[in-house]
């Protein structure tokens, strides 16, 4: 492990400037009385001021790269770096003056399905007297979800969808008219708004849920589909082939339903889009033609005229993986619970001697994540005195592998999700340096984001939605889980707005990390970091959670937002 050395930009006064100011004032939002008393106001800065001191540049860095180091192998779950993950998080957390969060232990065991393709499946389509034949990882991905050793279409039927979509809200259906029981569907990725850009299509350039790759496959399996297969455009999906062929050809873990996970559809994958326009031309059809007709209401399913085979083989492993949980009781109504949550799990190392650098370190994705929940740990536990309520700090597993950790407390609460006031998430932080903004990904979703605007405020800086709502991060990260149980979640994203350089700048910073390490090997620990902005992003993550501990108050979901009617009805014990 190399030795850290700090940046020049994150001097001592650069480094305590930023988060001391912001967290200065903290009871000033905590207080339930909009005019507190000079004394109150003091008592109450003072306990900011500990907080604030407990944060550092250095030990932040310091465990960012403890984390993203060979020696955590890449954090997978369920692997030898999994160990060594979990055991330095609970050292923190105890280092923090924080008892276990479950029990008389730090974890929450995670039960794991894990699915790894034996070999390289062949994709065959037969159109007419043609067949053509795609190459694993290069042309195509195919897996399967179901709990066996090997599954298999047989010259399925392939009928091309659309974009996949049964949303009666939306007065959309893609199946309509169509009986895909037993055939292979191809779908596009992300939703008829984001491909028209027609703010009245859906949400626009904003992504939907039904744009999500996850949402394909539980519509195709819902339909009786017995293959499915999305097609990669990288606009579209956010991303390019690479994090596709990265992250869908290691070991898949899931969670197996009681039935072996049968209700999924038998083989689900991707295509690239030159796979799909080269199918479509051999059957007499124009991928770019129809895909056009797909983003207009009225569409109607396409037979192809062709047939799609492949067998895949799997190893099965079932495993346990481990959630981390730490907890500071609360004073007065311990009972009560706000959540900060960050993933620490990443891709692990690959099986393919061939790769000059097998580790995938996510040194960014999630090591600065999880590294942010340690600091904000030691500044809970740096305050002179407990707040009311309890606060949880939740280092959840397998978030890369489709949320699964978040997803399994949210359906095994430790603490009821009525007594859960918010949940905090943290996922990627500021490597670039100061911002004028703060972004909210799915802004106006809850009153929190009234909290974040009022901290932001005293600091100077200002709320910002996703400047890339296309790519469907609210759907990406694991507030996503507590938001479908009903829990008013808030997940912040670096501003773009960088106070010297602007923000086409950021933006190409964040285009290059995209395209060049985003779950790639080369996402590793960089000590030119700028980590003074994700102090700043810490501090005002801080001043939110401490008003939520100091007060009474209940933030919910905007009136209208899908997930108001699940808070409502879930009654506090």
């Amino acid at each position: 492990m190399n030795t850290y050395t700090p940046h020049p930009t994150l001097s001592p006064s650069r480094r305590l400037t930023g988060p001391a100011t912001l967290l200065f004032c903290a009871t000033l939002l905590a207080c339930g009385d909009p005019s507190p008393s000079p004394s109150s106001t003091n008592d109450a800065s003072d306990a900011a001021d500990a907080g604030a001191s407990a944060m550092s540049a250095e030990t932040f860095a310091a465990a960012i790269q403890t984390l993203s180091s060979d020696e955590f192998e890449g954090r997978g779950p369920s692997t030898p770096g999994e160990e060594t993950t979990v055991a330095y998080l609970v050292e923190q957390f105890q280092a923090a003056g924080l008892e276990p969060g479950n029990g008389d232990s730090y974890f929450q065991d995670v039960p794991l399905v894990a699915l790894t393709e034996q070999g390289q499946p062949r994709l065959t389509v037969t159109a007419g007297d043609t067949e053509l034949g795609y190459a694993w990882s290069t042309d195509h991905v195919a897996w399967t979800k179901r709990v066996v050793e090997s599954e298999s279409i047989v010259d399925s039927e392939m009928v091309f969808v659309g974009y996949g979509i049964v949303a009666p809200e939306y007065g959309w259906n893609d199946y309509e008219g169509v009986d895909a029981t037993g055939k292979t569907v191809v779908i596009l990725v992300n939703d008829p708004g984001f491909a028209t850009q027609n703010d009245a299509l859906f949400r626009g350039n904003s992504m939907t849920y039904y744009g999500r790759w996850t949402y394909k496959f539980e519509e195709a399996a819902r339909q009786g589909a017995a293959g499915a297969f999305v097609v990669h455009e990288e606009a579209a999906a956010g991303y390019p082939w690479e994090v596709v062929s990265g992250s869908w050809t290691g070991p898949q873990f899931g969670q197996a339903a009681a039935d072996g996970n049968m209700e999924r559809v038998a083989v689900e994958g991707w295509v690239q889009r030159d796979v799909a326009r080269e199918i479509f031309d051999a059957t007499g059809h124009s991928y770019d033609v129809l895909a056009g007709r797909a983003a207009q209401s009225g569409f109607r399913a396409v037979p192809l005229g062709a047939s799609a085979s492949v067998t895949v083989t799997n190893d099965v492993q079932r495993s346990e993986s481990k959630n981390v949980l730490a907890l500071l009781r609360g004073s007065e109504r311990p009972d009560e619970y706000v959540i900060y949550t960050a993933h620490w799990d990443h891709f692990g190392r690959s099986d393919d001697d061939s790769m000059e650098d097998p580790i995938f370190n996510g040194a960014f994705d999630n090591a600065t994540g999880t590294a942010g929940l340690i600091e904000l740990a030691r500044a809970f536990g740096a305050l002179p005195e407990r707040p009311a309520r309890s606060v949880l700090f939740l280092a959840v597993t397998a978030e890369e592998q489709g949320l699964l950790g978040s997803a399994y407390y949210a359906a095994n609460p430790v603490y009821p999700t009525a007594s859960t006031v918010a949940t905090i998430n943290i996922d990627g932080m500021n490597v670039d340096g100061p911002m004028n903004d703060i972004t909210v990904v799915g802004m106006g979703a809850s009153e929190l984001d009234d909290y974040l605007e009022e901290a932001a405020a005293r600091a100077g800086r200002t709320l910002r939605p996703d400047p890339e709502p296309e790519k469907g991060f609210y759907y990406r990260s694991d507030h996503f889980s507590f938001a479908k149980v009903g829990v008013p979640s808030i997940y912040t994203d670096s501003g773009i707005d960088h106070v010297e350089h602007g923000t086409e700048w950021t933006l190409a910073r964040r285009a290059d990390y995209t395209s060049n390490r985003y779950h790639k090997p080369s996402d590793e620990f960089d000590p030119s970091w700028d980590l003074t902005g994700a102090l700043d992003d810490l501090g005002l993550l801080f001043r939110v959670g401490y008003r939520l501990v100091t007060s009474d108050a209940w933030p919910n979901w905007r009136e209208g937002n899908e997930f108001r009617a699940i808070r409502d009805g879930d009654s506090r014990p």
